[in-house]
């Protein structure tokens, strides 16, 4: 009995280690690097315009198929209406690149400061 009492027994498994540690690491506070500050605003810089050109796009499309119903399938009294809903349709597809390039020339202004400040501490100047 005094044996057991002065043997110590430890297994070490470096799989079960990583578990735990990943586990772990899904819990704590994350922290966030400044390279990954830098990295997400220059994602959100995009990211609006992005998002509102290919909505107008999306509508202008639409309306085209629309206006392209209207003039081929209903050709009677839809016709003209027809193609002025498609030539709106047309005219809102082509203003969608215009729109994201206004958009994040906008957000890339307004968040020009803080993308220079951690590009000046990134690279140390």
């Amino acid at each position: 009995m005094d044996a057991n009492k002065d043997t110590f027994n430890y297994t070490y498994s470096a799989k079960q280690q990583r578990e735990i540690e990943s586990i772990l690491e899904k819990y704590l506070p994350q922290e966030e690097s400044k390279l990954e500050q830098l990295r997400r605003l220059d994602r959100k810089a995009a990211k609006k315009g992005t998002v509102v050109s290919v909505a107008v796009g999306i509508i202008g499309c639409l309306l085209m198929g629309v206006g392209m119903c209207c003039s081929m399938v209903w050709m009677g009294s839809y016709f003209i209406p027809g193609i002025i809903i498609g030539l709106s349709g047309i005219a809102l597809v082509a203003a969608a690149y215009p729109i994201y390039s206004r958009i994040t020339k906008a957000q890339r202004r307004k968040i020009a400061p803080e993308i220079i400040r951690l590009t000046d501490e990134l690279t140390g100047k």
